[in-house]
């Protein structure tokens, strides 16, 4: 693995690389950072040009101050750069949450830059507006963005006890079953403690005005722009462990009509977390998608 910097719309994002060939750049959610795709890092540089950033704010990428630096459409810019920086064909795109939502965009407005596209328990924008309206276990499941959004002291709330409120929900139950170790504890706990970085993560929700959504609440514009009508005609692998706790499985329903050339493979006994939780099951998903041939049309 390689670390590298690319100075692109006005901030410097850290990523790290390996492999060579056709790119194939994966995108983390949050609490993570480029390391969350370390396996898979691991197994596709054998084949490709693997890459992964850390995100706008977090770990060692720029950290700008205020919410706005935050907004959906400077986000998907940063990918949409970094795309034209390393490459210069059609890649392959791959994200997890927050990460996995950015590549659902990407793909639906930069169409010529992707060839494949895998998400990994991220909805797509139009279902998720629609679950979060619609569906009350789901804004149930995402009243932590209330929290997020709006507690003044949850960076405080977070930070606690050296992040013991993310250690306890991502790296103990890991440590307990064997996929993190304690090196992982410290790469995470680092990562989280870069000046900034804990806000800069939060200010994602905020910008986009990011939560549960009543009745008759107006969309928030951040994101009702990008998700209407967002048609994705990159073949598309979505891979979602079904016992997530944050998003629920109806954000799967009505995926087609969006995503016509779909793949879904789930993941019954796995949560958010699938990505480390089952990483070589991921991989073994991932690898079939990617080696797959396209569909020629009949010859006349």
């Amino acid at each position: 693995m390689r670390h590298a910097f690319a100075e692109l719309n006005g901030v410097r994002l850290h990523y790290v690389e390996g492999g060579a060939g056709k790119l194939f750049l994966f995108l983390h959610g949050f609490p993570e950072f480029w390391y969350g795709w370390r396996r898979q890092i691991a197994e596709f540089s054998r084949d490709f040009h693997v890459v992964a950033p850390d995100l706008r704010g977090y770990n060692l990428s720029s950290k700008p101050e205020g919410v706005d630096s935050y907004g959906i459409g400077l986000l998907i810019e940063d990918v949409h750069c970094l795309i034209r920086h390393l490459g210069t064909g059609q890649c392959l795109l791959a994200g997890h949450d927050w990460g996995g939502l950015l590549a659902w965009i990407v793909a639906g407005v930069f169409p010529d830059l992707v060839e494949k596209l895998i998400v990994v328990n991220a909805p797509h924008p139009a279902i998720f507006l629609r679950e979060l309206r619609g569906n009350p276990g789901q804004r149930q499941a995402s009243q932590y963005m209330v929290a997020f959004r709006a507690n003044p002291d949850i960076e405080k709330v977070i930070s606690a006890d050296h992040f013991a409120n993310f250690d306890r929900l991502l790296l103990q139950p890991g440590i307990a079953k064997g996929y993190f170790d304690e090196e992982d504890r410290r790469a995470y706990h680092q990562a989280w403690s870069e000046p900034g970085a804990l806000t800069a993560g939060l200010n994602y929700y905020r910008a986009a005005q990011l939560g549960p959504l009543e009745q008759d609440a107006p969309i928030p514009q951040t994101l009702a722009s990008l998700a209407d009508g967002l048609s994705i005609q990159a073949a598309t692998l979505v891979i979602w462990g079904e016992q997530d706790p944050y998003l629920l499985t109806g954000n799967l329903e009505g995926l087609e009509k969006f995503v016509p050339r779909l793949k879904l493979r789930r993941v019954p006994d796995a949560t958010h977390w699938v990505i480390h939780e089952r990483s070589a099951l991921v991989n073994s998903y991932i690898r079939e998608f990617v080696e797959e041939k396209p569909l020629r049309p009949p010859s006349a």
